[in-house]
C-alpha cells in the first residue's frame, strides 16, 4: 500500500518539496482494516511535510490554506503541511501530529535530512503541555460518539455501523486509545503510536463488542488516570520555544540548500 503514483506528481508537496511523510491514523496504529472486509470502516490516512521555494518565504506566495493542504481521493485522505505550520502544530502538542514523530519505521514513507532533522529533536516537544490537547481532543471524540457527522468516503458505511450499535464505535476507540497514549506519555516520556500491546482490544471497542456505557465507564476511569500521570510527571511544564523557532529556521534553511 503506497500514494498513488499520480496524486504524488500532482502535489509538489508529496514529490520534489517533500521532507517527510508517513502513515497516519488507523494504519500507523496497525489497526487498519482493509476495505474489502464488510466491518472497515478505514481510509488510508497519510501525513507529509514539505519545504516549497524560497520565493514562498521571501515572496507573497503562500502554500495552501495556511500552509495546509488537504487531498480526498477515493479512499486516500492526504494531509500535507509546509514545514513551519507542522512545526508550529507540535509546538501546539497536537496529538495527531506530535505522535508522527514515535512512529515505527516501517510507517514513514520519506525521510529526507531535512526531515529526519525534525524526527531527531522530537524531545523538544515533549513536555506537560500535551495534558491541555490530549484531553481536549479525548472530549471531543467522547462528544462525537454520539453526535454524529457521517462524511468522507466511509461515511454511509459508518453511518449503517451506528444504527446498528447505537454509538459510533470508531470515536469510541480514539477516545481510549488517546486517553491511553497520554498516560503512557506522562508516565514514560514517550508516545506509543503503533499500538502493539492494546490493539486487539481497541479492535474489539472499533467492532462494537463493547456497549456505550462501558465505554463511558473505561473512559471516565483512563481521564481520572491520565491526570493523576499528568500530575506525577516529571516533564516540563512547557517546551523550549526558542530552541523551537530555531529548529524551523533549520530546517527550512536545510531543505533548500539540499536542492540547490
Amino acid at each position: 500500500m503506497s500514494i498513488p503514483k499520480d496524486i504524488i506528481k500532482e502535489q509538489k508537496g508529496l514529490g520534489e518539496w517533500n521532507i517527510l511523510s508517513f502513515y497516519r491514523g488507523s494504519v500507523s496504529h496497525g489497526m487498519y482494516v482493509p476495505n474489502s472486509d464488510p466491518n472497515s470502516i478505514d481510509d488510508k490516512d497519510a501525513m507529509a511535510v514539505c519545504v516549497p521555494p524560497k520565493d514562498y518565504y521571501y515572496g507573497l506566495k503562500k502554500y495552501g490554506s495556511r500552509g495546509t493542504k488537504e487531498i480526498k481521493r477515493g479512499e486516500w485522505d492526504i494531509v500535507i503541511y509546509e514545514a513551519r505550520k507542522y512545526i508550529s502544530l507540535l509546538e501546539k502538542g497536537n496529538p495527531n501530529v506530535v505522535s508522527s514523530l514515535w512512529l515505527d519505521d516501517v510507517y514513514y514513507l520519506n525521510i529526507t535530512p531535512a526531515g529526519r532533522l525534525i524526527l531527531d529533536s522530537r524531545e523538544l516537544f515533549s513536555a506537560k503541555h500535551l495534558y491541555r490537547s490530549f484531553i481536549g481532543y479525548a472530549h471531543g471524540q467522547l462528544h462525537r460518539m454520539t453526535h454524529y457527522k457521517f462524511e468522507g468516503y466511509m461515511g454511509e458505511k459508518r453511518k449503517r455501523l451506528v444504527e446498528k450499535y447505537g454509538y459510533d464505535t470508531k470515536n469510541a476507540s480514539h477516545l481510549i486509545r488517546l486517553l491511553k497514549m497520554g498516560i503512557e506519555f506522562f508516565v514514560e516520556g514517550r508516545l506509543y503510536p503503533t499500538r502493539k500491546h492494546d490493539a486487539t482490544y481497541l479492535l474489539e471497542i472499533k467492532n462494537g463488542e463493547y456497549t456505550l456505557e462501558q465505554v463511558k465507564a473505561e473512559a471516565e476511569r483512563l481521564f481520572r488516570s491520565i491526570e493523576d500521570a499528568y500530575i506525577k510527571s516529571d516533564l516540563p511544564a512547557e517546551p523550549d520555544r526558542d530552541k523551537i523557532n530555531q529548529l524551523a529556521v533549520e530546517v527550512v534553511a536545510m531543505a533548500l540548500g539540499e536542492r540547490e
